[in-house]
C-alpha cells in the first residue's frame, strides 16, 4: 500500500506549498511597494494600497512584514541583493588596501546607479518618518563601519587625519552624494565613472 493517504506525509507536502504560496505573495506585495514608490512616493504608499495592488488583504501584509515599514525594509533588502551588494564579503576581504578602497566605492557607485529613482524616494521617506530613518541610518552606520576598515587598511596611504578621512569616505559613498553627483553631470553613467577618482584625490592627496 502506498504513502499517498499517510497523515505525515501530506504534511510536508502541504507546508511546501504553503510557503511556495507565501513566497508568491511577498513578491507581489514587494512588486507593488515599488511601483507605487516610484510612481508617486510616500502619499501614494500605504497598507491599503498594497492589499488593493497585490490582491491580499491588509491581514495577510500584516502576518507577512508586521508594518509599512517592514515592507520597506524588506525592500530594501531586496535591491540590496539585486544590486550587488553581496559583493561586500569579498571587498572587505581584499588583500591589497588599493583594491579594497576601489571595490567600496564600485560597489556603492554601482548600486545607488541602478535604483536611483527608488533609492531616492526610499530616503526621501525615511528624512519624514522616524521609524523607517532609524532602519536608514543603521544601514548607514555599517557602511561607516566598512569605510573604517578601508580607512585602517589604507593606513599611511590616507595622511591626515584618520577620523576625517573616515567621515569623507563615508560621505562620499552616501547615496545623498551621488545623487547630488548625478544630478549635477545630468546623468548616472558620469557620476559612476567620476566618483572612483573624486574619492582617491580626496583622500590620498598628500
Amino acid at each position: 500500500m502506498g504513502n499517498d493517504g499517510n497523515p505525515s506525509c501530506k504534511r510536508p507536502y502541504e507546508l511546501g506549498k504553503r510557503l511556495e504560496q507565501m513566497g508568491r505573495t511577498k513578491a507581489a506585495v514587494l512588486s507593488a511597494a515599488r511601483q507605487q514608490l516610484e510612481a508617486g512616493g510616500m502619499r501614494e504608499f500605504s497598507m491599503e494600497s498594497l492589499a488593493k495592488a497585490s490582491g491580499v488583504t491588509r491581514q495577510t501584509i500584516h502576518n507577512l512584514f508586521g508594518t509599512r515599514t517592514g515592507v520597506l525594509e524588506t525592500l530594501f533588502d531586496v535591491i540590496a541583493r539585486d544590486g550587488g551588494m553581496e559583493r561586500m564579503r569579498d571587498v572587505m576581504t581584499a588583500p591589497d588596501a588599493g583594491d579594497m578602497l576601489d571595490g567600496f566605492i564600485e560597489v556603492f557607485a554601482t548600486f545607488w546607479s541602478r535604483n536611483r529613482l527608488l533609492l531616492k524616494r526610499i530616503h526621501g521617506i525615511a528624512a519624514i518618518d522616524p521609524e523607517f530613518g532609524k532602519a536608514i541610518e543603521a544601514r548607514n552606520q555599517r557602511r561607516q563601519m566598512a569605510a573604517t576598515r578601508v580607512i585602517e587598511g589604507l593606513g599611511d596611504r590616507a595622511p591626515g587625519q584618520r577620523p576625517e578621512k573616515i567621515a569623507c569616505l563615508t560621505a562620499l559613498t552616501s547615496f545623498e552624494f551621488f545623487d547630488a553627483l548625478a544630478e549635477s553631470f545630468g546623468n548616472v553613467e558620469a557620476a559612476q565613472k567620476q566618483l572612483p577618482g573624486l574619492i582617491r584625490r580626496a583622500l590620498l592627496k598628500d
